[in-house]
């Protein structure tokens, strides 16, 4: 297509089709995706036909599945959902506006910073804005943008990764995540003045998959201390997994440090930090937010405070 930046509104677009793109990228089936919109299979196929008219290309193709979507349509239906994200958070805006500054904002963070960025600036929302409710999705960076972009956050603490799509996502870096070593209360490197890195290599470690961010992190610290891979019969990703693994063994586990002062640093803490810094630190984390998108008013002034947190 070629012309003017105005030609799919010229030719007709209206937002009918936009909702029955975006409802087929997620569905992969046109009844499905016409369930989803409230409309019959019918009334789907024709406003697919009316959309390869507009555009003047094929939008869908058969598959062995369903339905897929070519470049052109795939390209297209994201746009579509963004343009369905900006009109639901229009609406936010008019509803704050005539309630006065309440709202609802949706927050994405990964663990670290949310507990000592996120958890802090809630207390003092409560306190500030009573009328404002939060919901918070604890998450990797991966799912988190993915999230992001399907519009079931509005912002996220988090890292853009090198998978993300160039061009979609607006990054703000934070800060860096220092790592620290925990392990349960009456460990026996608990209570030690000085633990040496090679004793830590005693004991079974407890971390994600190799694949993931901190484990590659703390794998490459390692190395560039001349030291081995520490044992590790389990691998996982959950948070509360690790805790309990801690509890009932003598493993360590490498977590951030803003995780560590959380359970570890007050009194009778059922686990400990040890007195050793390897000098991990996973690369910084940010504000991600959708391109070009303008958040709603209070969500806009949480994430700043989120952000600007000394």
């Amino acid at each position: 297509m070629t012309g003017r930046a105005d030609i799919l509104q010229q030719r007709g677009l209206k937002l009918s089709h936009l909702r029955m793109l975006a409802a087929l990228r997620e569905a992969g089936q046109i009844g499905l995706a016409a369930d989803r919109i409230g409309i019959t299979q019918p009334a789907a196929s024709r406003l697919l036909a009316e959309i390869e008219r507009i555009a003047g290309i094929a939008v869908h193709e058969r598959s062995g599945r369903g339905v897929g979507l070519t470049p052109a349509g795939e390209a297209l239906a994201r746009r579509a959902l963004r343009v369905q994200i900006e009109l639901r958070d229009a609406a936010r805006d008019i509803a704050e506006v005539a309630s006065g500054g309440t709202g609802h904002v949706r927050i994405g963070s990964v663990t670290g910073p949310a507990l000592d960025r996120v958890l802090p600036v809630l207390r003092t929302l409560r306190m500030a804005e009573p009328s404002v409710t939060t919901e918070v999705v604890v998450a990797t960076s991966d799912i988190l943008c993915e999230q992001l972009l399907s519009g079931q956050i509005d912002f996220a603490i988090a890292r853009l990764l090198d998978t993300a799509e160039p061009g979609i996502l607006n990054w703000r870096m934070i800060a860096p995540e220092p790592v620290s070593l925990i392990v349960r209360s009456g460990h026996p490197l608990d209570g030690r003045r000085h633990v040496a890195p090679e004793d830590l290599l005693a004991y079974d470690w407890v971390m994600p998959g190799p694949q993931t961010l901190l484990s590659r992190t703390v794998l490459a610290r390692l190395r560039s201390l001349g030291l081995p891979h520490p044992q590790q019969r389990l691998s996982t990703a959950s948070f509360l997994l690790t805790l309990a693994l801690l509890q009932q063994s003598n493993a360590i586990a490498p977590l951030a440090r803003a995780v560590a002062e959380s359970f570890a640093k007050k009194a009778n803490a059922p686990y400990a930090e040890l007195p050793v810094d390897l000098g991990i630190e996973v690369e910084p984390f940010g504000l991600i937010t959708r391109l070009g998108a303008v958040l709603p008013p209070v969500a806009q002034r949480l994430a700043d405070r989120i952000a600007d947190l000394a």
